[in-house]
């Protein structure tokens, strides 16, 4: 079964490339952007956290690890769920009836569509810059990146529950863009850590929207800042709600209207 999947994705994914690339300049330009785009940023961050000397009480090289586990969970959702961005049309258009037909889970399909591969060049850049910076961080354990690993497993779990969510809301609604949008802005608020902003935003996007949990909580305990109860509380609010996100999901294919009815 899961050499079947693979094998799938695999297609769609060499599909997806070859669109991708079918316009070297166009391809060329856009993976340059998105690399002027991060180094801007960065260079961004560097001279705050430089200037003020510590940000929340984290120094330049904990920032810059903050940032990197942020573009981290940023770019691989994107990197593998680029068929989200297009799934309104499948829905509006109708071709999402071919989706439930076929003997393929229709969830799959929607979410794994084939994975941009222009996203790559961010992830690469994103472990480059999260090795570079661990390694100027005193103290660090491999306890401590073991846990790391962990919680990133977990953030990813959370944004592919999140990625569910707007999936169906777009079979529900047929409104999907507004949705990605209103997620990337949140996801945005991770680019520092969590303690520069007050209460009861902090709380907010730590527990109401977990992007706390998702961006922030990584390199937290690989610093060495948060307890186990608090780690297992992330991991167990990153089950729940991808578990939550598939009920939601079978509840919205027995909502949906096929366009053609």
């Amino acid at each position: 079964m899961i050499n079947k999947y693979f094998k799938v994705w695999w297609i769609l994914t060499t599909k997806a490339a070859q669109i991708a690339l079918e316009s070297r300049f166009g391809s060329t330009m856009f993976i340059l952007g998105k690399i002027l785009r991060f180094a801007f940023l960065l260079i961004f961050i560097v001279i705050v956290a430089t200037g003020a000397e510590t940000i929340a009480g984290y120094d330049t090289w904990q920032v810059i690890l903050f940032f990197a586990t942020f573009n981290l969970i940023d770019s691989v959702p994107q990197f593998f769920f680029r068929e989200v961005y297009r799934f309104r049309l499948y829905v509006v258009s109708g071709d999402f009836d071919y989706f439930l037909v076929k003997p393929l889970s229709p969830l799959f399909r929607s979410l794994f569509g084939g994975a941009d591969i222009l996203d790559s060049f961010t992830i690469i850049i994103a472990v480059v810059l999260l090795i570079v910076a661990t390694s100027n961080i005193n103290g660090v354990t491999v306890v401590g990146i073991s846990i790391y690993i962990i919680l990133i497993i977990n953030a990813f779990l959370i944004t592919t529950a999140l990625h569910i969510f707007v999936l169906a809301l777009g079979v529900i609604t047929t409104e999907i863009d507004s949705a990605l949008w209103i997620y990337k802005d949140l996801t945005a608020m991770g680019r520092f850590p969590i303690d520069i902003y007050k209460e009861p935003l902090r709380g907010f996007i730590t527990f109401v929207v977990p992007i706390g949990i998702m961006i922030s909580f990584p390199p937290m305990a690989l610093l060495g800042f948060l307890s186990a109860q608090i780690i297992l509380f992330a991991m167990a609010v990153g089950i729940s709600i991808f578990l939550l996100s598939l009920k939601v999901w079978k509840f919205a294919l027995r909502k949906y209207s096929s366009a053609s009815s």
